[in-house]
């Protein structure tokens, strides 16, 4: 969905009295929820991680395990294959909690379930809450507080559960 057509839901939303409205298809989730304070809307699409760039050729050695071990999965592999890397799906700003004055949503040590909030990426006064897609424990927080992040950009290193 193109960012015209998600301002044409946020419109709708607003001039009328939903409080709610969710919207599902092949490749994204959409749920938008009025309330006192604050929009919040969540979109959810396929996050397609980039492999990071060698900074010397790999060893022969390595290249194998290097095409084995890319999946269309959406975490990247970290270097510890213990370890997998949740991407930013989106451009914004990171963070950490839902608001300056609350507690983060996790820490290093972590355990969250599947659907359970990381962060929040600010992309054009929106609040996109980004959600694990499996359980796991946080081992590393990538990103500071406030912190712009691309597309595809590392910000937590888990351990998948």
């Amino acid at each position: 969905m193109d960012i015209k057509d998600l301002k044409v839901l946020i419109k709708m939303v607003t001039e009328t009295d939903i409080t709610e409205f969710e919207m599902e298809g092949a490749e994204e989730r959409i749920v938008i929820r009025r309330g006192k304070n604050q929009e919040i809307v969540h979109v959810t699409s396929p996050v397609y991680a980039s492999a990071p760039a060698p900074a010397a050729s790999p060893a022969p050695s390595q290249a194998p395990a290097a095409a084995a071990g890319s999946a269309p999965a959406a975490p990247q592999k970290a270097v510890n294959e213990k370890y997998e890397t949740i991407t930013s799906p989106i451009v914004g700003t990171f963070y950490r909690a839902p608001s300056p004055d609350s507690d983060p949503y996790v820490q290093v040590g972590t355990v969250i379930d599947k659907g359970q909030t990381f962060c929040i990426v600010e992309a054009m006064k929106l609040m996109n809450e980004i959600e694990a897609e499996f359980k796991c424990k946080i081992v590393e927080i990538l990103k500071e507080n406030a912190q712009p992040v691309e597309f595809g950009e590392a910000l937590f290193l888990v351990e998948r559960i």
